[in-house]
């Protein structure tokens, strides 16, 4: 086998079949997590297939040295950024490194509260995306430690069950494999979003692009059971990047259904006046600002991600 993971032949011909995509682990933190975060990367060092690299992203703080404090394998590269760039903006920022060393070909990211569970995620992952060279995405099952799974996390409208896997149209920040091919052609995250909604804006231009999204809920990445309503800025910085979303990705025709079915969806869900008129203030502000690049989907993605059960409607 060679350095990147092919298998040879007796003659030392490399065998182009049997290609091993080459992973990398990405771990963004804004270094409130100490405990959380070692215990995350002790679960990856017990991996039975060790990445080629991990690099850990302080959002905003200076992170320890892990290579020293911990025994990891592969290479350990850590980043300290002087301001937190949100969720996708830090990500963004792991992603651009790898893609410096130009040594690899799948990026696993994981939150740093998450932990895996299992020791053969990584080398699962590289199978799904050896077996399938259209594979850009692959969504991770998320459950606590008392194994359930919340609602929120499965990436099928009307279907609860977390442990049937196949083609979806989303997938789940939280625990999440994604091909670097795909990135060069997508693009990276839209960091403006910061947080919310970040995950449906690299999942339609990847569906718009042909790649496919497969969740897989084999793979397991134990996490706290959480809201996403306790960040402060949630409800303005949600209808902010709905409103950023639907601009930037969907037919001009789709916009004012979509933001109209999630208005209603919002009046029936929220029950405090202030996360209303934060809500709504959030709304305006993606309605005034700039949304970014504006790359509207083709209509046959609209159906495409119709009938894997989504429409970019609801």
């Amino acid at each position: 086998m060679d350095g990147r993971g092919r298998r040879r032949g007796l003659d030392g011909v490399r065998d182009v079949e049997s290609v091993e995509p080459r992973i990398a682990v990405a771990v963004v933190t804004m270094g409130n997590r100490p405990v959380e975060v070692d215990a995350l990367l002790e679960s990856v060092a017990k991996q039975d297939l060790a990445p080629a690299r991990i690099v850990i992203v302080g959002n905003g703080c200076t992170l320890p040295d892990f290579a020293r404090r911990l025994s990891l394998p592969g290479e350990v590269t850590t980043i300290d950024l002087d301001e937190n760039l949100g969720c996708p903006g830090g990500r963004n920022v792991a992603l651009a490194r790898l893609r410096e060393y130009g040594d690899i070909d799948v990026v696993v990211e994981l939150d740093d509260d998450g932990l895996l569970v299992d020791a053969d995620v990584l080398r699962r992952v590289r199978d799904l995306y050896a077996a399938d060279p259209r594979l850009g995405i692959v969504g991770f099952r998320i459950a606590d430690e008392h194994g359930e799974t919340q609602r929120r996390h499965v990436p099928r409208a009307g279907d609860a069950d977390p442990m049937r896997g196949g083609y979806v149209t989303g997938f789940l920040g939280g625990g999440h494999a994604l091909s670097m091919a795909m990135l060069a052609e997508t693009g990276d995250w839209p960091a403006e979003f910061f947080f919310a909604h970040e995950e449906t804006d690299l999942a339609w231009r990847a569906t718009d692009a042909g790649w496919k999204i497969l969740y897989a809920p084999e793979l397991l990445l134990q996490h706290p059971k959480t809201s996403p309503a306790r960040h402060a800025i949630y409800h303005r910085v949600t209808a902010r990047n709905r409103v950023w979303l639907v601009r930037r990705n969907l037919p001009l025709p789709l916009i004012p259904v979509h933001l109209g079915v999630w208005i209603a969806v919002t009046l029936l869900r929220t029950r405090s006046l202030g996360g209303l008129k934060a809500w709504f203030a959030g709304f305006a502000e993606g309605v005034r600002k700039p949304a970014g690049v504006r790359r509207p989907m083709k209509w046959r993605t609209v159906w495409q991600l119709t009938r894997l059960g989504r429409p970019p409607v609801i």
